[in-house]
């Protein structure tokens, strides 16, 4: 049986997942077998497992980093949200319920299984566990039913280390105030602290370092300086996206719908040197310059066709068509580039059937299957074979279907319009084939920069984990898990 560790943090987006991802990569470097673990996450950015379901695509990358295959184990519950105050429930990688939080607050108690289930196999299977929390253990009104913190931690009896933000200000408090907050059980839990994201000499945070140890009665295991090249990495967070650099080149633009799914797509575009990635945020119109427009996917596509709506963006949207614009609509994006979308028994929000942009003419019907799996393809205007991925509810079809996008073996994916240049795909990940992607940016004028996106990602585990390394104390993080 293996050992675990628990990674939490003072708040979202503080850092977990790539101190998570990190930390593997450094146990791997130690000859250990180890594996990454999130009870529950909370994202619409899922990959496709080797065993055929859906996971948070952190837990993926967090695989990647301990040089293993994505498996549902690795984040048995994840929640996808379509509204405000409803999500869609996937359990050890299938979907069972769409839920509004009361319902799902009431459902938790029963999770609390399947995730010891699916830790429990991963913890015989390898000799280190490195868990990632959710949120915060300081969000006490959550406490109750707890799977995703402390109380996953003390179910499991796995020893946690609590992560401060820096970058936010305010990092005593963080911690010293989540101590505050929490009860002397979940208290004894916590076996030290890290300080994530400082900018500057850290020499100058030794007074606040040490007030944090004198306060909270925790050991600290380092000060992490930001790690500038996590950009490389696959984004949590829609809120990460953008290209983080200014470039030349061909000009992109994604719109950043509400509920936007899989945005990780976006990634090997977001490196290559030669290409201009712009998120269009809401209120922001569509810039006049892009060559291609990406329509992204959707959890919730009928509530974001609306959004983009009320944006104008459909406004912008035809008049780069009328400029020669190339249009790009990938899952939920390709559904909203069509006449109509119906959703007679209101899966994805109230039934009916609303009207699509109408640039592509094709239908979707939704449907309860949903389809999840891997899938190779060969990509029919260059004849390239691309790998990717399918995540979607509905069925499209339509004249323009008798111009797909690629051939796969379910049979032939999206469809193109009669110019070439409004194009819909189901398929997810496709960028990330370098051939495909060179080829796609030649046809849009951009001169394509040679870089092999998954070597990319491979280095940038590497730098990340020597990054650790030199800042943290990773023998006595190790040393931590029981």
């Amino acid at each position: 049986m293996g050992r675990a560790v628990m990674v939490q943090g003072c708040g979202s987006n503080v850092g977990k997942s790539i101190l998570v991802a990190g930390l593997c990569r450094a146990a791997l470097r130690r000859g250990m077998t180890v594996a990454p673990f999130k009870p529950q996450n909370m994202s619409n950015n899922a990959a496709v497992t080797q065993d055929g379901g859906e996971i948070g695509r952190a837990q993926a990358l967090q695989a990647q980093a301990c040089g293993l295959d994505a498996l549902t184990d690795m984040n048995p519950v994840l929640l996808k949200p379509e509204t405000e105050t409803g999500a869609q429930v996937i359990v050890q990688g299938k979907r069972v319920a769409t839920l509004k939080a009361r319902s799902y607050a009431a459902l938790k108690p029963q999770l609390m299984g399947a995730v010891l289930d699916s830790f429990g196999r991963l913890k015989a299977s390898h000799d280190l566990v490195i868990v990632e929390g959710a949120g915060s253990p300081a969000e006490i009104n959550l406490r109750a039913h707890d799977i995703a913190n402390m109380g996953f931690a003390r179910a499991a009896d796995v020893p946690v280390l609590l992560v401060g933000d820096i970058d936010r200000g305010g990092v005593i408090a963080q911690i010293v105030g989540t101590r505050a907050v929490l009860d002397m059980e979940d208290v004894a839990m916590v076996a030290g602290f890290i300080i994530n994201k400082f900018r500057g000499d850290p020499g100058l945070f030794t007074q606040g370092y040490h007030q944090i140890e004198a306060r909270s009665g925790w050991q600290g295991y380092g000060v992490v300086p930001w790690f500038s090249d996590a950009m490389y990495l696959p984004a949590e967070d829609a809120l990460d996206l953008g290209s983080g650099r200014a470039s030349v080149g061909v000009k992109i633009a994604c719109l950043a719908f509400p509920r936007i799914a899989n945005f990780d797509d976006l990634d090997p575009l977001k490196a290559e040197p030669g290409v201009d990635l712009v998120l269009v945020r809401p209120g922001q119109p569509i810039p006049g310059d892009v060559r291609l427009v990406i329509l992204p996917g959707s959890k919730s596509t009928c509530a974001d066709l609306a959004f983009l709506r009320a944006q104008g963006w459909d406004i912008d949207l035809a008049a780069h068509i009328r400029r020669g614009g190339h249009v790009l609509g990938i899952c939920g994006g390709y559904q909203m580039l069509g006449r109509t979308l119906c959703d007679p028994a209101g899966i994805e929000g109230q039934a009916g059937e609303v009207q699509g942009l109408g640039v592509l003419d094709v239908t979707t019907l939704m449907t309860a299957d949903k389809r999840v799996e891997r899938v190779q393809a060969r990509h029919y205007s260059t004849g390239l074979d691309v790998a990717g991925y399918e995540i979607h509810i509905g069925r499209t079809t339509g004249a323009d279907c008798a111009r797909p996008y690629a051939r796969t073996p379910n049979g032939n994916d999206g469809a193109v319009d009669s110019t070439g240049r409004i194009m819909g795909t189901y398929l997810h990940g496709l960028f990330a084939s370098d051939p495909f992607r060179s080829a796609f940016l030649a046809h849009l004028g951009g001169t394509p920069s040679g870089l092999q996106h998954a070597d990319l990602v491979e280095k940038t585990l590497d730098a990340l984990a020597d990054h650790l390394e030199t800042h943290l104390d990773i023998a006595g993080v190790l040393s931590l898990a029981r």
